[in-house]
């Protein structure tokens, strides 16, 4: 009796194949020649492959597994992991890469959703990735149509076609997909509606705070038995800050409108700027940590000398309500 194991059948085989479209988030060195690539994936969301050889000089692969690259795979079951098998791009997004700013933006986006997921498929359902696929894809490539932020002038607003723009509402519909959208209508402490003029928001309420809650003088004069309303833990991001009620206007326009709808708003830089503070000091909250990339947005803003300036705020006005 023969000793060899005969062929696998070919629709074992196949069982091994699966394909994907996915887009790369990073990667990194693995072993001599190989990487560990992680992907956000349209049919089963976050996942790590590998990619062998990837490293060597002459490997057709490479190309197609940087950072922000849309790609289709062919990959096959490992033991541990599944290995890509083969990689052709569906979408490059080019200029992104043409701009060190819109590089840092499209590196935001891609840490936000790296650090909000997980990699195990079970918890999110195929209509919650794909969501989360189309949004990714969709902001990538607003950012790339975006208009050059290096030659934007800093007396400019940050508006229609812009890469601020985009990232706010990429920033705001995220929160949505993965469950922490934050309460803009209503007081998050005492229920109140919130009534047009400036108000507080708070991250550890995860929303806004109406003036006699959110107020420092609440804190002084809460009662004893209503300590937890009021924000007093040392964590920078926790405690309530100021938001204008234009600044409102804004994320509640975003939260609640379809991207063509929110393109229309014009912001101005210093608008750009509180609204920029607000959502990351909530998402640094929520995630217990901060991120890496917006301090080295603000470093290649200033060095492009794209910083908006503290003048001009007499621009359009903001969307209804």
């Amino acid at each position: 009796m023969s000793d060899i194991n005969p062929p696998a059948p070919q629709s074992t085989r196949r069982q091994r194949l699966f394909r994907l479209e996915a887009v790369v988030l990073r990667h990194t060195d693995w072993g001599e020649a190989d990487r560990l690539i992680w992907l956000f994936t349209r049919e089963m969301g976050k996942l790590r492959a590998v990619a062998k050889g990837v490293r060597k000089p002459r490997s057709r692969k490479a190309g197609h597994l940087e950072p922000f690259t849309r790609v289709n795979l062919l990959l096959a079951r490992g033991r541990d992991l599944p290995l890509i098998t083969q990689a052709d791009t569906v979408d490059a997004y080019l200029p992104l890469r043409d701009s060190l700013l819109r590089t840092t933006y499209a590196s935001y986006i891609v840490e936000l959703l790296d650090r909000f997921t997980f990699e195990e498929a079970s918890l999110t359902s195929a209509k919650e990735n794909r969501a989360l696929y189309r949004l990714l894809t969709d902001t990538l490539e607003r950012l790339s149509q975006a208009e050059n932020p290096a030659s934007s002038s800093p007396a400019q607003t940050v508006g229609r076609g812009s890469p601020e723009l985009a990232v706010r509402y990429y920033e705001m519909r995220l929160l949505d997909f993965v469950g922490f959208r934050p309460q803009l209508f209503t007081c998050t402490v005492c229920g109140a509606e919130i009534l047009p003029q400036d108000q507080y928001f708070s991250p550890r309420q995860g929303g806004v705070l109406c003036p006699t809650c959110g107020s420092p003088s609440a804190a002084l004069n809460r009662p004893a038995d209503h300590d937890d309303l009021v924000e007093s833990e040392p964590h920078p991001a926790s405690a309530a800050r100021p938001i204008s009620m234009k600044a409102l206007k804004y994320l509640r326009h975003f939260q609640r409108s379809s991207y063509a709808e929110a393109a229309r708003a014009v912001l101005t830089p210093i608008l750009n700027r509180e609204l920029e503070g607000i959502m990351q000091g909530y998402i640094t909250y929520v995630l217990e940590r901060g991120l890496n990339t917006p301090s080295f947005i603000r470093r290649v803003r200033q060095n492009l000398r794209d910083t908006p300036s503290e003048t001009g705020d007499a621009q359009e006005p903001p969307p209804e309500s």
